[in-house]
């Protein structure tokens, strides 16, 4: 028995049955993370306390007192603060910060009997779509090494693809959970904004910022997104909603009558043609299960990248101004005054790419281009949030490409342009706050993963859940034939 590619809950039945034991679960877990140590996954490995905390759990779980997430092996993006261990966010100038407190999540996972095995790399503070741009290695993609594996959290995602752990998080500012996903070829959602509370959680673009689960299988995604949410008085944007149910949410799955669109505008000419395959598949997938799929057209949607990019830069200038060699972290040495000090902690501290983003914050929030810049952005945020509310009152959800391309190689994208138009069709979930899904839906002719993007309306993950499920049933069928 293959026990690192059991889902949670076969994990429960097996120990709760005595037919397995949960420490040997969380030791073939940490063998499987030692024999890929070249996939640079994992930043921080906690070997020591999973084991001790399976033996822990396993009796709750005989004893028919354990929480819903017992047996759940799961990663936790670097940039998630956990009480008594590293919290670096893949960068120097963090690199021996020890969290002094947990993040709500965390706090959640644990009271759910979760096992939290270990930290994931990820780009630094977040700023990529590679997970190139981390201080402590690039990490590889499980499909084929000589490729990224999506980011920020890519690390995160590679974890659930090479099956190092059952469950993992992360947190996507813009496409950082769902570009990953659809790179690595597993389940990755980002909930609704507010859905999930942010304490804890190292702050890039805060209005954009948020945390959501990576899986292997619907069923996991959706009980690692019930323990997760709620609201947290620690956390003042988070919604007073109702927590979904995960068995409630996949019961019944009919799409019959429900309404599905396509906008126009995520379907360029120069999309992969493997991808464009996928998607028509899906959409027949759809069509044949009752639903309708319709056209639609969301135009603002091609102003969505240049606002994205000034609100997340003008936001990540203001979050990290907090790292300047006197609080905390990085220090540097042998300095002259203070100007000195925080001149070189920040310039030795910081990596190419977070610098090159703080200095394009700091230009658009300048005095002569704040309005021109980042007012003009913040009018067109909410413009589009107008936008696809209305055309989500005709739709269901709608069903877009999660990325341009399946996975690029390494050191393939050197310009930081280029870069950055791999999360084109995922910046307008996280400027307009919506729940969108990033669904496995084949391999392109390279034998890479494709992903298929599910947005729905707010707070309705539900929805998004329940048509995943249909995709991965339908896959099932298709592989045991």
């Amino acid at each position: 028995m293959l026990l690192d590619k059991l889902s949670i809950r076969e994990v429960q039945n097996q120990v709760s049955t005595g037919k397995i034991h949960l420490s040997d679960v969380v030791s073939a877990f940490l063998t499987a993370i030692d024999s890929r140590k070249g996939l640079n996954a994992f930043l921080h490995v906690f070997a020591h306390e999973s084991l001790q905390r399976a033996d822990q759990i396993e009796a709750r779980l005989k004893a028919g007192t354990a929480g819903p997430l017992a047996g759940a092996i799961i990663a936790v993006k670097d940039n998630i603060a956990l009480k008594q261990q590293k919290l670096t966010c893949g960068s120097n100038i963090l690199s021996e910060f020890i969290s002094p407190y947990d993040a709500t999540i965390i706090q959640k996972l644990h009271a759910a009997d979760a096992i939290i095995i270990g930290k994931t790399n990820m780009d630094e503070f977040a700023m990529g779509s590679s997970s190139e741009h981390s201080a402590f290695s690039k990490v590889r993609n499980p499909h084929n090494t000589k490729c990224v594996p999506g980011g920020s959290s890519g690390g995160s995602a590679a974890a659930i693809a090479a099956h190092l752990c059952n469950g993992a998080i992360g947190s996507d500012t813009g496409g950082s959970i769902r570009q990953p996903a659809a790179f690595c070829g597993v389940y990755g959602l980002k909930p609704t904004y507010g859905r999930v509370s942010r304490f804890g959680l190292v702050a890039f673009a805060s209005s954009l910022d948020q945390i959501g689960p990576f899986a292997n299988s619907v069923e996991d995604l959706a009980l690692l997104l019930q323990t997760l949410c709620g609201v947290d008085e620690r956390d003042s944007t988070t919604a007073q909603v109702a927590v979904p149910d995960a068995d409630a949410a996949l019961a019944e799955i009919d799409l019959t009558g429900k309404v599905i669109g396509m906008p126009d505008e995520f379907f360029p000419d120069d999309l992969a043609s493997d991808i464009a395959e996928s998607i028509a598949t899906t959409r027949n997938a759809f069509e044949q299960r009752g639903a309708r799929v319709i056209e639609v057209s969301l135009p603002l949607t091609n102003y969505s990248m240049p606002t994205y990019y000034i609100i997340c830069t003008a936001e990540a200038a203001s979050n990290l101004s907090r790292y300047d060699g006197a609080h905390f972290g990085y220090r540097a040495k042998d300095v002259r005054d203070l100007e000195e000090m925080y001149t070189k902690s920040r310039s030795e501290g910081f990596g190419d790419e977070v610098k090159r983003r703080i200095m394009l914050g700091t230009f658009v929030q300048s005095a002569g281009y704040y309005d021109a810049y980042y007012k003009r952005a913040m009018r067109a945020r909410t413009l589009l949030r107008k936008e696809y509310e209305k055309v989500l009152q005709q739709c269901d959800f709608l069903l877009t490409p999660t990325t341009p391309t399946t996975a690029f190689q390494i050191g393939q994208k050197q310009d930081p342009l280029s870069m950055y138009l791999s999360d084109i069709f995922t910046v307008s979930a996280n400027l307009t706050g919506l729940p969108a899904l990033s669904v496995p839906a084949g391999r392109d002719r390279n034998g890479l993963p494709i992903g298929v993007q599910l947005i729905g309306r707010a707070f309705d993950e539900a929805s998004l859940l329940q048509a995943a499920k249909l995709l991965e049933d339908i896959q099932k069928n298709v592989s045991s034939t």
